[in-house]
């Protein structure tokens, strides 16, 4: 089972637009497995657009490869995601890593936009089968409660021929939702142990549907900083936490690369192997010094 470990971002954590970029191949060129991007369209902070930003990412590196964590497919028409994927693996030479779901329990999307989310799970699976079809066949027709399509088909297709279509989410739907449609599952800010019973329960859903998922296709996300566990940024970032009732100790890790490293471990034990990794930082040089820290410190221990 192979592990590797990618850094995410969800608020824009750059001084300058320019400095992402330069993050970006500082990343490339460090050995970070993957760069991945929060979906959230609704937000007072800075939050980049997640099908943008691959763009701009497969425009800037050349062989890192980079997702979306994850989308919210519900808020989306399938066939502009179908194309959108497939413009962007197709110019990129294979490297998306596509990863979608119903979207944070903490966005406003919904509300904001007046966008109904009764029997929303029904949709997205509509929407997922639809983009996964649109991928490999040519005419893709489909008479759904939610989408009618008729012999629709999409060109180019995908350069990534397997193209993986992973699943988030938590629920008992979402898990039977992987084991239906997904080749892998990507968890978000979730306890180890709760990221276990998610992987045992797509596994023995797996049985039910008679597919199979690669081992190491199952991923966990960390949200961490390496230094004084007394910074105010972690301080901040547990007290949100808290308000929704949430132990931070189980869903965030600060302190020297040893934490982050034992937390790895725990995720591993539980059977993940991919990592998303958001790093606890404000402004370029921050920023650049978590990433550095990961890079010369955790990577190196897998």
């Amino acid at each position: 089972m192979a592990i590797g470990i990618g850094l995410g971002i969800s608020r824009f954590p750059f001084s300058e637009s320019a400095d992402f970029f330069d993050w970006l191949r500082h990343c490339e060129s460090g050995g970070v497995d993957s760069i991945w991007q929060t979906d959230r369209l609704i937000s007072k902070e800075p939050m980049l657009e997640c099908f943008a930003t691959m763009a701009a990412i497969a425009g800037a590196t050349k062989k890192i490869r980079f997702g979306f964590n994850v989308a919210s497919i519900a808020l989306r028409d399938p066939i502009q995601v179908a194309k959108q994927c497939a413009t962007i693996d197709m110019l990129s030479g294979g490297r998306l890593l596509p990863a979608f779901g119903l979207g944070s329990a903490l966005s406003q999307d919904y509300v904001a936009t007046g966008t109904a989310t009764k029997r929303r799970g029904k949709k997205a699976d509509e929407a997922l089968n639809l983009v996964s079809r649109l991928w490999k066949e040519d005419d893709v027709s489909l008479d759904g409660e939610f989408f009618q399509y008729q012999s629709a088909t999409i060109s180019p297709k995908p350069a990534n021929h397997n193209i993986p279509l992973w699943i988030g989410g938590t629920s008992d739907v979402a898990i039977k939702r992987t084991a239906r449609l997904g080749t892998g599952w990507l968890g978000g800010i979730d306890a180890p142990k709760e990221v276990g019973r998610v992987i045992r329960g797509i596994k023995h859903a797996l049985k039910e549907t008679d597919r199979q998922i690669d081992e190491d296709h199952y991923g966990a996300s960390l949200s961490f900083r390496i230094g004084d566990p007394n910074h105010a940024s972690i301080q901040k970032s547990a007290e949100r936490l808290r308000k929704l009732g949430k132990d931070p100790t189980d869903y965030m890790v600060a302190g020297d690369s040893g934490v982050v490293k034992q937390r790895i471990e725990e995720f591993v034990a539980e059977g993940a192997s991919k990592f998303v990794l958001l790093p606890i930082a404000n402004g370029t040089e921050d920023m650049f010094r978590q990433t550095d820290l990961v890079i010369n410190e955790v990577l190196s221990a897998f």
